[in-house]
């Protein structure tokens, strides 16, 4: 699953229409949309977690957890600027097609899903490991809180 692209292979970005390449990019913000609602439920879920830690090396792995998220969030959020301002440029290519250069701007297009492509890796496996050491947190703290008792 090395290839998460939503297009046909092959040249479909240098022969698509504007209209075509559009609504493709739609489905890009909308992703990208549904996936900056999934990292503030990740961040809430570490947060809630967060201040029942007892354990330094606990504590230190949440820190860590933290710190990729905030950035894989960052991540998103660039995106979704480059998204936007390339939605208003594709609107701007469907209203007069000469207004951009077309093989850079398709250029420019194939980049942003590569870079979208790379992200929803990066999230997969942040989000992967969230879970993994949420887990293990959760359940490694639950042994001190009976221990205590």
């Amino acid at each position: 699953m090395s290839d998460l692209r939503n297009r046909p292979n092959g040249t479909y970005i240098f022969d698509a229409d504007w209209q075509d390449l559009y609504v493709l990019t739609e489905h890009w913000k909308s992703d990208l949309l549904f996936y900056q609602d999934d990292l503030k439920f990740l961040d809430h879920l570490i947060d809630k977690y967060f201040i029942w830690l007892s354990k330094e090396e606990n504590i230190v792995k949440v820190r860590e957890i933290e710190l990729s998220l905030v950035k894989i969030t960052k991540q998103c959020s660039n995106l979704l600027e480059k998204v936007n301002k390339h939605l208003s440029h594709l609107a701007g290519l469907i209203d007069d097609p000469f207004k951009y250069d077309s093989h850079q701007f398709r250029t420019e297009h194939q980049t942003l899903e590569d870079d979208i492509s790379k992200f929803i890796k990066d999230f997969r496996k942040n989000r992967k490991n969230i879970f993994t050491i949420t887990e293990h947190v959760i359940e490694s703290e639950e042994m001190v809180r009976q221990l205590n008792s």
